[in-house]
């Protein structure tokens, strides 16, 4: 009893809440929206401290004025250009080396909330997340060309995670909570709730359902609130310039460019996650130590920004509100192709050199910068697109979520963003077009959004946050039965047709000399050829054996056992170790049942009815 007490202590919560207060939630929807409000209240508290630090940092570093913009500066002091990023990057790679010799070398990198819903039922480390988030502020605040979304999002889905563990809510449940942090997250980032709630929809619970609408909102709604009250949210799209988004003439017509920016969008987007990877493998092949490979693409990205435009810089939240206020007369489509291949090399070597962060809102100013080269380029390519009559700043708008779409995902999230940006229906009507024109075609090519192309790489099979972690948890090792006599082989049969008979179990494991498996024997078979060899010479065991090569490991789960049963065409597998020894016996009708219960379960759990 001890050593069970001592094994539940391990994964027990560091504060657990009262017991009553944890049965409210864990039995009352309401209950569960209560707690998601106060997971929506406690995130747009921590963005706006997120964003407070690393602006700070910036009008340190930079000598900013108070309030302003680094990627929207016009003139910053040189040194500064490359001394910010490469300074930064030696506090983050000091900072790595210290928490490694501390808690030594990590295993495997922090969970995110991706990758928690859909292999660990919601379970994330907030003392990793808050690593992560404070790498995101070194990051983010001295210049490198990384956003603070990851780290909101990391944060928030934490402290959902934690108190979801201290209520002991149920998986779904706890999903579900983890995805009103991200909500809260986005939507106290941009001030948009209804990006929030379908980032979380589409991304981090992986599906949509009645049952999680409630509490995603409200999580949303009062993470907004929170964070406009504390900072006062600056819009993506400024008032003043709303004028020349909603006034476009706007036909059905204008569907065609919009498709068209959105493939273009896409294969842009498919480049910039594929030089993110081309950089980290370079960075790696190069032996450069985690202490120094942060502060030499720091110095590489104060180069670009020194060489081009502070644009570079940072997350882009200045220089985006910058290229929504003006519009593309007077640029040149080389001067914004160039500002788009200096931000993405930015990014890249950002990323893959260390610093830690992502690519939302690099995606974003991307996307408008790609959409102002469309507008400007297009004519002059296909002088038919200058009939159109949308402005350049709608299609900076369209050009903005459907790159964001092709690296992030979730068109829905980016066509929301873009209704509550500009307020614009015809204009998200247009974006709805762009954004699944690009998804769909990321889709087909790639496979990947950015966060789901890391996991590739480093071997997890998620294509996104729909719980697969149940069928990697119902394994063979836990479906299999273990009361198990396996015969010897030398065993002559007359004396396994005496202690088998007719009635009896139908399968016989079998071993050999060394106690290693050698098949299966099927006991009406043997008693079968026994009658027809009755007046002639008897087999023996060995001529009986099935399956000599087909067996199942324990580690297996039900989905690939039940593709080894299709393929041997048995309706029994033995159930063996590295060494061939058995250890059990798994029949296809037992693991096809709780492979439709699981189901059923999770079924049940999408639709909101009760288990």
């Amino acid at each position: 009893m001890a050593a069970q007490a001592r094994g539940r202590r391990v994964h027990a919560p560091f504060v657990q809440a009262p017991g009553r207060l944890r049965a409210f939630v864990r039995r009352s929807e309401g209950g569960l929206v209560l707690l998601a409000t106060f997971v929506g209240a406690i995130s747009g508290v921590a963005v706006s401290g997120m964003t407070w630090m690393t602006q700070g940092l910036r009008e340190v570093l930079y000598r900013l004025p108070a309030g302003s913009r680094l990627s929207a500066m016009d003139v910053v002091t040189p040194i500064l250009l490359l001394a910010g990023p490469c300074l930064g990057g030696m506090a983050l790679g000091l900072l790595i080396v210290l928490v490694n010799y501390i808690r030594g070398p990590r295993k495997r990198p922090a969970i995110d909330p991706i990758e928690a819903n859909a292999l660990h039922g919601g379970r994330m480390s907030l003392r990793d997340s808050l690593y992560l988030a404070l790498q995101n502020i070194i990051s983010n605040g001295c210049g490198a060309s990384v956003g603070l979304e990851a780290g909101y999002t990391q944060l928030c889905s934490g402290v959902a995670s934690r108190l979801g563990i201290a209520f002991e809510l149920r998986r779904g449940d706890l999903r579900t909570l983890v995805g009103c942090g991200a909500a809260a997250a986005i939507a106290a980032a941009f001030g948009a709730p209804l990006t929030g709630a379908f980032y979380a929809f589409e991304l981090i619970i992986g599906t949509y359902s009645i049952a999680t609408l409630t509490p995603v909102v409200v999580a949303a709604l009062c993470g907004s609130l929170i964070s406009q009250a504390i900072l006062g949210t600056q819009p993506l799209v400024a008032f003043d310039n709303m004028q020349a988004v909603t006034t476009s003439h706007v036909t059905s017509l204008e569907i065609i460019p919009s498709l068209m920016l959105g493939l273009f969008c896409a294969v842009l987007g498919i480049a910039v996650m594929r030089g993110v990877t081309l950089v980290e493998q370079v960075v790696q092949a190069s032996g450069l130590p985690r202490i120094t490979a942060p502060a030499i693409g720091g110095l590489c990205v104060g180069a670009l920004a020194l060489a081009g435009t502070p644009q570079v810089l940072s997350g882009g939240h200045g220089a985006l509100h910058m290229h929504f206020a003006e519009s593309a007369q007077g640029t040149t489509a080389l001067a914004l192709a160039g500002l788009f291949a200096a931000k993405a090399v930015a990014s890249a070597v950002s990323i893959g050199s260390g610093f830690r962060g992502g690519l939302f809102f690099a995606s974003l100013f991307l996307g408008a910068v790609a959409g102002k080269f469309f507008a400007v380029a297009a004519p002059l390519l296909v002088p038919v697109m200058a009939g159109f009559g949308l402005t350049p700043l709608a299609y900076a708008v369209i050009g903005m979520s459907a790159l964001a779409v092709a690296v992030i995902g979730g068109p829905l999230t980016m066509t929301f963003l873009a209704l509550e940006a500009t307020g614009s229906l015809p204009i998200t009507g247009l974006v709805l077009a762009a954004v699944i024109a690009s998804s769909l075609t990321v889709r087909k090519t790639f496979g990947y959004s950015f966060a789901t192309w890391r996991f590739h790489l480093r071997g997890e099979s998620i294509r996104s946050a729909h719980d697969i972690g149940w069928i990697r948890s119902l394994t063979v090792g836990r479906l299999m039965r273990r009361e198990v006599r396996p015969v010897p082989l030398d065993t002559p049969l007359p004396t396994f047709l005496r202690a088998h008979p007719l009635g009896s179990p139908s399968r016989v494991v079998v071993i050999d000399g060394k106690g290693r498996y050698a098949g299966i024997v099927s006991v009406p078979e043997a008693h079968a050829l026994a009658r027809e060899a009755a007046s002639g010479e008897q087999p023996a065991l060995a001529d009986l054996l099935r399956l000599t090569d087909d067996f199942l490991t324990p580690e297996m789960n039900a989905k690939e056992a039940a593709a080894a049963f299709d393929r041997t065409e048995s309706e029994a597998l033995a159930v063996l170790d590295a060494s061939r020894t058995v250890l059990g016996l798994l029949t296809e009708s037992h693991t096809l049942k709780r492979y439709s219960e699981e189901l059923d379960r999770q079924r049940r759990a999408m639709v909101g009815e009760p288990g």
